[in-house]
């Protein structure tokens, strides 16, 4: 059916205008109509000029991106556009473009420009505007040129999408991530993110099978935990975890992993398994480590396999404290607890404990080996405690270089000493004594040039065989030790109490 001529009529064609018209006005997005005309003759004049790379063109002179812009007719701005640059009219808006349009915006400009060099007739880009009122505005911006004006670009349509919200909630995850990078790259503990998916798999699948004891199962196929070390992937290391096992680069760190985690480290891995397999997903413990240069690293590590993966185990934070120096601190006060800071030897409350628990266990029999320094007083009184040190140290080598484990010398006194040999009979006690006479006479004649002291010692034996207390046995070791001593003053002429 044909419509009636009245549909053409100039009324019709007005109030479509009229429609559209209103519908550009209160669209919900700020819409631009400009006139590029200008900008699409400076365009081809600098084609027609031989230039043919815009973007280095408009970089070799930042002005023309300025007089570009220049060229640029706003024609028309909807009610949006007003309220959302804070502007009481067309106008107004108009006469405040510089305040609107400033800051850097040459790069993005250029971008646009550069997509209308290339012929395209549409492009989107996002950039920095300012409402009259000074806030920021983050746009999204899309132009096309209009049907019709292909070859003119009079007639341009812009809308802008206020997009501030988006890019501000943008840059804060930015920064956020910056900074949590930052907490990261400058922990002062090492920090490993790791993958320990596989490892999972791995447990699950052997789980499937009927495996119950899994103490047991790596027992007997210790190769499972060697697979499931292998297949743990490092995804990221901090700056402290690179410094402390000496590696320039995760690259190398990575390259060389082997010599960091070897020897001690395979039975902690498998505690770790068998917790893993347990449900501990968060764990601590004290293991071995080792730098890159072979120096052996005590760690306290921390293992957490994160909330929201604990149904892959693709994320897991581990962190690394070294304690060596701690370790080091502990051993030494552990070492100073029962030894003898003079002779190294060790102290007298090690040796109680120890006769005691021999008192209590044996291994029998027992021989004790007791010894006095001769003439330590004497040389304290007449040559200070400096020179009688001396003497203490060098009984301390004798005794150190004679006595083999499970036996073991002490000092128990300022000048009284004692070897305790457990699973020796008489006849294992005379060799000891035979054999630190010898090697004491060996040290009287490496220092006789140098101090004029020789070392002398009143020695005394006892065995138990187990029927006795070993206190009993102390006391006859005791008393031929003092009987030796008597011998020795007796026969120097010397009275005791000098001595």
């Amino acid at each position: 059916m044909a419509l009636p001529a009245a549909a053409f009529a100039p009324s019709s064609v007005s109030s479509t205008n009229d429609d559209l018209d209103g519908m550009f006005d209160l669209a919900p997005v700020s819409l631009w109509i400009e006139d590029y005309g200008d900008l699409k003759r400076k365009l081809d004049g600098w084609r027609a000029e031989g230039v043919t790379d815009l973007v280095a063109h408009l970089s070799a002179d930042p002005q023309r991106v300025s007089d570009c812009m220049a060229l640029l007719k706003v024609l028309r701005v909807n009610q949006h556009t007003l309220r959302l640059f804070a502007a009481d009219s067309q106008q107004t808006l108009l006469g405040a473009l510089d305040r609107v349009f400033r800051g850097d915006m040459s790069a993005t400009v250029v971008h646009e420009l550069d997509q209308l060099w290339r012929g395209q007739l549409t492009f989107e880009s996002e950039t920095v505007n300012y409402a009259l009122d000074g806030r920021r505005l983050d746009v999204r911006v899309r132009a096309r040129v209009l049907p019709g004006h292909e070859d003119s670009w009079s007639r341009v349509l812009v809308s802008l999408d206020d997009v501030t919200e988006r890019v501000a909630a943008q840059r804060l995850r930015d920064e956020s991530a910056k900074h949590a990078r930052s907490l990261f790259d400058r922990s002062p503990v090492s920090l490993w993110v790791e993958d320990f998916s596989a490892v999972r798999s791995l447990l699950e699948s052997i789980r499937t099978r009927g495996i119950t004891d899994f103490a047991t199962f790596i027992k007997v196929h210790p190769e499972f935990v060697t697979r499931c070390m292998q297949e743990i992937r490092v995804i990221d290391v901090n700056h402290e975890t690179l410094r402390m096992f000496g590696a320039p680069d995760l690259q190398t760190l990575l390259g060389n992993i082997s010599r960091v985690f070897r020897d001690e480290m395979r039975e902690s891995f498998a505690e770790q398994l068998q917790d893993l397999w347990n449900g501990k997903t968060v764990q601590q413990r004290e293991v071995l480590n080792y730098s890159l240069s072979g120096e052996a690293l005590n760690i306290h590590m921390q293992f957490a396999v994160q909330d929201d993966r604990l149904d892959t185990w693709d994320l897991v934070l581990v962190s690394l404290v070294d304690i060596t120096a701690r370790k080091k601190a502990e051993a030494y006060l552990e070492y100073l607890g029962k030894h003898d800071v003079l002779t190294q030897l060790c102290n007298r409350t090690y040796y109680t404990e120890e006769l005691n628990r021999l008192s209590r266990k044996g291994p029998w029999p027992v021989s004790i080996v007791a010894i006095d320094l001769n003439g330590l007083k004497q040389i304290n009184d007449h040559e200070g405690h400096a020179a009688g040190d001396s003497l203490l140290r060098r009984m301390g080598e004798v005794l150190d270089k004679a006595v083999d484990p499970p036996a073991w010398p002490a000092r128990i006194g300022g000048d009284e000493f004692a070897v305790l040999l457990p699973m020796t009979d008489e006849r294992g006690a005379e060799a000891m004594r035979e054999r630190i006479l010898t090697l004491l006479e060996m040290n009287n004649q490496f220092h006789a040039g140098q101090s004029g002291h020789a070392l002398s010692l009143a020695i005394g034996l006892a065995t138990c065989h187990g029927e006795e207390s070993l206190e009993t046995a102390l006391q006859r070791a005791d008393r031929a030790m003092y009987a030796d001593k008597a011998r020795h003053y007796e026969g120097a002429g010397v009275e005791r109490r000098q001595a």
